[in-house]
């Protein structure tokens, strides 16, 4: 994660050169693959220990519900599994399980919406211990402590935006995804991607400093 900024934000960053163990990745990956289009088990397997946790955060930073986040990754693997013969390869795989976790977390928030669970307009003590115990945080000295908080008023940020716009910071800001694959992912011009991740950056920064104050 980057280290500057509102939750460590950076503008740009220097796309990663094509290495030999990019190569090998991208050999395994595609190994994977024909595994799965095969109907391994193991390959399935695999596929699910290599991607659960990362969908899993971003499903949680979504929701900001480690239940819902939990049955949502289950959901996002049991759709991969029904519609891998319609992965075309144009993107890796784990951009594929993205847009496919995206679109789950989008339909999943509407349903909440309209179910009156939306977003908490105010933060509290009942928000902040609610989101240190969403994050895991365990008991420890006041540095541990501070740090829970901290998390759990950017997680509360996070919540307030709406769905685009915290989708948007999840991919770029917390599972550090490239442009182009938040391209691939949300089906967005690349220009339209920046100037909305712009706008979430800003409001974000606006609502952790009504906090502070």
């Amino acid at each position: 994660m980057p280290a500057s900024g509102v939750l460590g934000m950076e503008v740009e960053r220097t796309p990663t050169p094509v290495t030999a163990e990019s190569d090998a990745a991208l050999r395994e990956e595609r190994l994977l693959l024909a595994r799965l289009r095969r109907g391994e088990p193991e390959a399935f397997e695999s596929l699910v220990r290599t991607h659960q946790d990362r969908l899993y955060d971003f499903c949680v930073r979504m929701l900001g519900d480690r239940e819902e986040a939990n049955d949502l990754v289950q959901d996002v693997f049991v759709s991969a599994h029904q519609h891998l013969a319609k992965f075309r390869e144009d993107s890796k795989l784990s951009t594929w399980l993205f847009r496919i976790g995206k679109n789950h977390c989008i339909n999943r928030l509407k349903y909440l919406k309209r179910r009156g669970r939306g977003r908490s307009e105010e933060y509290g003590e009942q928000s902040e211990g609610a989101l240190a115990d969403l994050l895991g945080s365990p008991p420890g000295p006041d540095a541990a402590l501070e740090s829970a908080r901290e998390q759990a008023r950017v997680q509360w940020a996070i919540s307030q935006l709406d769905p685009e716009p915290r989708m948007l910071v999840a991919l770029r800001d917390i599972e550090g995804l490239s442009y182009e694959e938040i391209v691939d992912i949300t089906e967005l011009p690349l220009g339209t991607v920046k100037s909305r991740l712009h706008r979430a950056r800003e409001k974000l920064a606006d609502l952790l400093g009504r906090l502070e104050e």
